[in-house]
C-alpha cells in the first residue's frame, strides 16, 4: 500500500541499486549496500512481498528493434461515466502500440505513450483503432523528435 512501508537509508540504497543494476546477484547487492548476503536477501524479499519492488525486466532500445516512432497522444472522451471510462480502458489495454496510459486533469482525459515502426503504422493505429474506439471525442498527437531525459529510476533521494 502507498505510504505504509517505512524505509531506512539501507532500504533506499538497496532500491536505488536494484533500479540501476537489476541483474546484480544478491552477493553483489549486499556488497554495494554494506549488508551480509542473508540480510540483503531478507530485505529484498520483504520489499518484494510488500509490493515496493513490482517486478524485474530489461530495458530495450526501441529503434534497435524496429520501433522508430514514438508519439504522445492526448485523448478526450465524449462521456465521463464509469461505463465509458471502462470501455476505453479495455481498448487501451488491448492495444500493443500503447506502452503507457495516464488519466489526466485538464482539458484532455488521457495521455497515451505509443511506439510504432513508422508514420504509416501510426496512421493505421490512429485511424483503425483509436479514432474508432467507442467514446473517443478528440485526439491530439505529438511526435518525439529527441529524448532529452528518459525514465530510468524513481527519485529515491527525495525520500531521505
Amino acid at each position: 500500500m502507498a505510504g505504509d512501508t517505512q524505509f531506512d537509508r539501507t532500504d533506499l540504497r538497496l532500491l536505488a541499486e536494484i533500479q540501476q543494476h537489476g541483474r546484480a546477484t544478491n552477493a553483489e547487492l549486499a556488497g554495494r549496500v554494506n549488508l551480509s548476503p542473508s540480510a540483503c536477501l531478507r530485505r529484498v524479499q520483504r520489499l518484494e512481498s510488500e509490493g515496493v519492488i513490482a517486478g524485474y525486466g530489461a530495458r530495450l532500445e526501441p529503434r534497435r528493434i524496429g520501433l522508430g516512432l514514438q508519439a504522445f497522444v492526448r485523448v478526450q472522451l465524449e462521456k465521463h461515466d464509469q461505463h465509458a471510462i471502462g470501455v476505453f480502458a479495455q481498448s487501451v489495454v488491448a492495444w500493443d502500440e500503447v506502452v503507457a496510459c495516464h488519466a489526466l486533469t485538464g482539458d484532455m482525459d488521457y495521455l497515451l505513450q505509443i511506439y510504432v515502426r513508422d508514420l504509416e503504422h501510426f496512421s493505421r493505429f490512429l485511424l483503425d483503432k483509436l479514432l474508432n474506439a467507442a467514446g473517443v471525442a478528440d485526439v491530439n498527437s505529438s511526435f518525439v523528435l529527441r529524448t532529452v531525459k528518459e525514465f530510468r529510476a524513481l527519485p529515491l533521494s527525495q525520500l531521505e
